[in-house]
């Protein structure tokens, strides 16, 4: 399709990077289930591996399904290059570990994914990278942690589980400045909701697991930015560290992005509607979602996000007692880690996916033992309030 950047979300999520396939015209892009690809000659693969002809040799170097998918991604999220990879931990230790060498220094966010946090506080000072955690959600909190070796500046936004956001304009100026990349992880939003790379991001980062899949039935991750920043990314360091998408997972992921705006559409509606229902709850003490007035981000959320997306925490007055009680009663909302799928999951942040950061950590950063962060799926609201009513009411009759 010509022009495929001119067009609108959906039409780009459906066409971008798909052609009919060159062999059988299939409509829909085949699984290229291989490890290998087969040369004519010796001297094809020679120039193969030389770089001096186009062409696949090893999955583990590229695959058709995944480049498909890589193009697909890199239109979506406005970027230049986009890289798949295992899982959205593959994606985002690639990016950091291509950019950052012993001696640099990285300011992130306290509050990220309980994963990431552990990767950058515990792993990369192994490695003579020296790292600062503030609170990116207070520009003047980034500016002041910036050194004169701070390659790195990483956000998560809306951060993991807090829901604090960061102002991607404004902490890419400063990155800027310094002479530091930003990259930003973009999972929770997702390309539809927010574009990180138009605010100034270099590389953004993805579990392309959640939205993105929307289904609850794959492990992917994806990297999007320039190309010079991209190629070292891809090879040597993907090359060799081996965390490669299986083109199966491609597939999935491609078949998920195509319904990712009408599916993120139903995703803010009903979060709307349960935030709302939460904070108006009176066993329910706060609510953090970016499109409650309430929230302190509020005004930020609406410039830079294009819906606020699904994912809520909130804490009830009872705190952690009364939040397994809860999580314990619902009946058709899932408990289980992960999010963005197209069913509702609840989980306990400070036990399940939060657990690798140190409980002084977690509660510096804002993520206490009391909260739950509920990831809205797309089953009928009116469903998904009544079974956080019913389990409520069930707290309500075991903490008197």
């Amino acid at each position: 399709m010509n022009n495929i950047k001119t067009k609108g979300f959906n039409t780009k999520a459906i066409h971008a990077g798909q052609k009919p396939c060159p062999a059988t015209g299939a409509h829909v892009t085949p699984i290229y289930q291989t490890s290998t690809f087969v040369f004519k000659d010796v001297d094809q693969g020679a120039r193969r591996f030389a770089g001096e002809e186009e062409g696949y040799i090893y999955t583990r170097l590229g695959n058709p399904t995944i480049s498909e998918l890589e193009k697909k991604v890199a239109v979506l999220e406005g970027g230049e290059e986009a890289i798949a990879t295992a899982s959205g931990m593959a994606a985002i230790s690639t990016a950091l570990v291509t950019l950052l060498k012993k001696g640099d220094h990285i300011v992130a966010g306290d509050a990220l994914y309980g994963c990431t946090h552990s990767f950058i506080s515990e792993i990369l000072p192994q490695y003579g990278i020296e790292v600062t955690m503030v609170d990116t959600s207070k520009l003047e909190n980034i500016e002041n942690a910036m050194k004169p070796n701070t390659k790195v500046v990483y956000v998560e936004t809306p951060a993991n589980p807090t829901m604090k956001l960061v102002d991607l304009k404004g902490a890419s100026e400063i990155a800027h400045k310094h002479g530091a990349y930003i990259i930003t992880d973009n999972t929770f939003m997702s390309p539809y909701l927010q574009r990180p790379i138009e605010h100034g991001v270099d590389v953004v980062v993805h579990s392309a697991t959640k939205y993105l899949g929307g289904h609850g039935d794959l492990l992917a991750g994806l990297i999007v930015g320039p190309k010079e920043l991209l190629d070292p990314m891809r090879i040597p360091y993907l090359k060799d560290f081996g965390g490669i998408l299986s083109p199966f997972d491609a597939w999935l992921l491609m078949r998920g992005i195509k319904t990712l705006g009408v599916r993120m559409d139903r995703h803010c509606v009903n979060a709307q509607k349960v935030a709302e229902y939460l904070e108006n709850h009176p066993l329910v003490d706060k609510v953090y979602y970016p499109g409650l007035p309430s929230h302190p981000q509020y005004e930020l959320a609406k410039r830079q996000m294009d819906g606020f997306g699904g994912m809520i925490t909130f804490e009830l007055k009872g705190g952690l007692e009364a939040g397994k009680v809860l999580m314990n009663s619902v009946k058709m909302i899932t408990l289980a880690v992960s999010l963005g799928c197209v069913d509702s999951l609840i989980q306990h942040p400070a036990s399940m996916t939060h657990s690798p950061v140190p409980r002084e950590e977690r509660l510096k950063a804002g993520i206490t033992d009391g909260q739950v962060r509920l990831s809205v799926g797309i089953e009928d609201v009116e469903d998904i309030i009544a079974d956080l009513d019913q389990a409520l009411n069930e707290v309500a009759k075991q903490t008197k």
